[in-house]
């Protein structure tokens, strides 16, 4: 068992430790955890998005460009239309996972305890 924690950098000597404080630190922004959160069912366009987050598209490409600078964000060309995915399953757990620790901040029975999810 000790061994799985070592190989996947669960281990606290993990040289894998600075990195993911680099992906917390990207994801330390209310329009970025957003983002991802709209991202969960599929791929989208920055107006898209700009509309769900209620941020300006400017404003939605510039924090694109950093998520998938930070490869938490993938994109797929169509035309001169440009889509936006999560690059894998990892941010969206990471998000969720921070929504549910808010949850406990606030409530005694969080949502999700109670199948609100």
């Amino acid at each position: 068992m000790d061994a799985d924690k070592s190989l996947c950098g669960r281990d606290p000597a993990s040289p894998y430790v600075e990195l993911a404080v680099e992906v917390f630190s990207m994801l330390a922004d209310a329009t970025r955890l957003r983002i991802v959160l709209a991202l969960r069912d599929g791929e989208r366009s920055v107006n898209h998005l700009a509309e769900i987050v209620s941020k300006s598209p400017a404003t939605v490409s510039q924090h694109l460009a950093k998520l998938r600078l930070a490869r938490i964000v993938a994109t797929r060309q169509d035309g001169t239309r440009i889509f936006y995915r999560l690059a894998n399953e990892h941010a969206s757990r990471l998000v969720a996972d921070a929504i549910f620790q808010a949850e406990h901040a606030v409530s005694n029975v969080p949502a999700h305890h109670r199948g609100g999810v």
